[in-house]
């Protein structure tokens, strides 16, 4: 399996695409044969991207007005098949970034048992996986707790997302930081290129 990765939060595994947001190119859509959504946010779905795309989108049912009702509904525990692959739903809330804001739903990909893509959440699943996106900026995360994330979820490797707002310096920082105490193999895939798992 090959991720590709685009801007921000969106990655796209082989034909299926998750969260191409406001932050990340069209591109990432082109040939793709279905969507995952992990919330409303727009840095994880642009509405304009995806008002002419033709294949399945997959997402919580508070993204479902977004789209005009083109969207098939999940719910933590489902499993279902998208673009030829087993995807399973976990996680369930935003991650709180203060006062209980924004107190949305947020769920979690794991794709073929293998990739995890959490959305704006640090939920460890209780199945391991091979493959952890970790976040790496958002104003509902520090880098203890990405680091705490990879420790706990100990995937055999991880490659850093959500991370259009920060400098390169401060990817470069996240970086170092994951590599000396992430306790996984660690590597960043540059935007628009891929790794093979």
């Amino acid at each position: 399996m090959r991720v590709i990765k685009y801007g921000h939060a969106c990655v796209r595994l082989d034909q299926l695409v998750i969260d191409p947001g406001t932050f990340s190119e069209a591109a990432a859509l082109d040939g793709a044969q279905a969507v995952l959504v992990t919330h409303e946010h727009a840095d994880h779905v642009d509405v304009d991207k995806l008002a002419s795309f033709e294949g399945p989108i997959f997402a919580p049912a508070s993204v479902a007005p977004m789209l005009e009702g083109k969207v098939t509904t999940v719910e933590v525990g489902q499993t279902f098949t998208a673009a030829g692959f087993t995807v399973e739903v976990v996680g369930g809330q935003h991650a709180e970034i203060i006062d209980g804001l924004p107190g949305c739903a947020n769920v979690g990909y794991i794709v073929e048992g293998e990739v995890y893509h959490p959305g704006d959440s640090v939920f460890v699943p209780a199945s391991r996986v091979g493959t952890l996106l970790v976040p790496a900026s958002g104003p509902w995360l520090k880098l203890r707790e990405a680091l705490e994330f990879v420790r706990a979820v100990k995937p055999a490797r991880a490659f850093p997302i959500h991370d259009a707002m920060f400098s390169e310096l401060g990817n470069g920082n996240f970086d170092r930081w994951m590599e000396m105490k992430g306790n996984t193999d660690y590597a960043r895939i540059p935007v628009g290129e891929s790794a093979t798992i």
